[in-house]
């Protein structure tokens, strides 16, 4: 514990953001991603992935205290926290060609135009080569065509039934695509983000039947996007799509529970992590927690539910979004871990102050509109922000 009873992890550098403003764009807030290193400085996290065998646990440790802006190595360090590239760099251009050609493989088989499907099924039939002859009309009588193969079925294993319903939801995550993070241009209108990803949601979907699509899906996919996308390897920046993906799959693996609404009373489910984080809060500050759960009946899901679901993408500006990720994807028991709940933890600390002197209105308000990192609190440091 530090000062006054302040949890230790509350003092980290994640913490001491620099200054904030809501009134420049998204694009003025990333426009430090892309600024150079300085020279003189070497950079321990590009000199450990220059080893041959990169040392993962090291990784972590250094990742966890975030990755330099603008250095030109979050891509990579970001794709060996999630697994999707060995620790062995012999291995990485084989590895990288085999997950985009799957990537490839799982595109042609998913999104399937139903005619394709008829089509084949007709050539394995003979049909094909009977057309090309010339015999018969080309055409075929009510009677041949199988309810299957009706555009018009129902039936759950019809092919023009499930696309249409593919199509149904394909529409609604395009459409929440284009409205990602709309102060970025990297994100509006017809940008490579949305006509890369209207459809990495829904194949997961397909490969996952016990989840299903539901907003916000989108928001965690524009980090990992916006970052392969940003590689300074032309190379990897142009298989972007493909490795959103499977880091994607991997980032949700971490807390697909949370997306299945079946299992949302569950010990696994949505609704009991966000009474862990209510615990954490009890544990570290009694005083808080009484008043927000108590004293003004908040209910943390009121708040908390878009916090964790959506890994506190909407909470700050999209470049202390990136710096926070860094921290949650470096832990090694992954985005199961209570990582993600210490920092929410922090994050209701951090404003005690205002949240004790609020009412259920004004506390509900202010955290569902987290405020930027310099007005959380007037405080310069967690530690100075007891308030006991």
């Amino acid at each position: 514990m530090g000062k006054k009873g302040v949890p230790e992890w509350l003092n980290s550098s994640l913490w001491s953001s620099g200054p904030s403003s809501t009134s420049v764009t998204g694009d003025q807030h990333i426009a430090r991603y892309a600024a150079k290193p300085s020279p003189e400085i070497p950079n321990p996290r590009r000199l450990h992935l220059s080893k041959k065998v990169v040392n993962l646990v090291e990784l972590r440790r250094l990742a966890t205290q975030g990755i330099p802006d603008g250095a030109g190595i979050r891509p990579t360090v970001w794709k060996l926290l999630l697994g999707y590239l060995p620790n062995d760099r012999g291995l990485w251009a084989s590895e990288l060609a085999k997950k985009r050609s799957q990537y490839k493989a799982f595109k042609d088989e998913l999104l399937v135009n139903p005619s394709e499907v008829t089509w084949r099924m007709d050539e394995s039939a003979g049909l094909k080569t009977e057309l090309l002859k010339g015999e018969g009309s080309g055409l075929l009588s009510r009677s041949e065509i199988v309810q299957g193969e009706h555009p018009l079925s129902l039936g759950k294993s019809s092919v023009w039934n499930q696309f249409f319903q593919d199509s149904e939801i394909i529409e609604q995550i395009d459409r929440d695509v284009k409205r990602t993070h709309p102060d970025m241009h990297f994100f509006s209108g017809d940008s490579s983000f949305a006509k890369s990803n209207q459809a990495n949601p829904h194949y997961l979907c397909k490969l996952n039947p016990g989840i299903r699509y539901v907003q916000g899906m989108n928001e965690v996919l524009a980090p990992l996007f916006y970052v392969f996308r940003n590689d300074p390897d032309e190379d990897n920046a142009a298989s972007a799509e493909a490795d959103t993906f499977f880091c994607f799959v991997e980032v949700l693996s971490g807390f697909r529970d949370n997306f299945c609404q079946q299992l949302d009373n569950s010990v696994v489910g949505i609704r009991s992590t966000i009474t862990k984080l209510s615990q954490l809060l009890r544990k570290h500050d009694e005083e808080l927690w009484r008043h927000l759960e108590v004293t003004t009946k908040i209910n943390p899901q009121f708040y908390a539910f878009r916090w964790i679901t959506l890994l506190l993408t909407q909470e700050f500006n999209f470049a202390d979004c990136l710096h926070i990720w860094d921290t949650l994807l470096s832990d090694p028991e992954g985005l199961r871990s209570e990582t993600l709940l210490r920092v929410c933890c922090a994050m209701l600390i951090l404003l005690r102050r205002r949240l004790l002197a609020g009412d259920f209105t004004s506390n509900l308000k202010l955290l569902q509109n987290y405020p930027p990192p310099t007005s959380a609190t007037s405080c310069t440091s967690p530690t100075s922000c007891e308030g006991r």
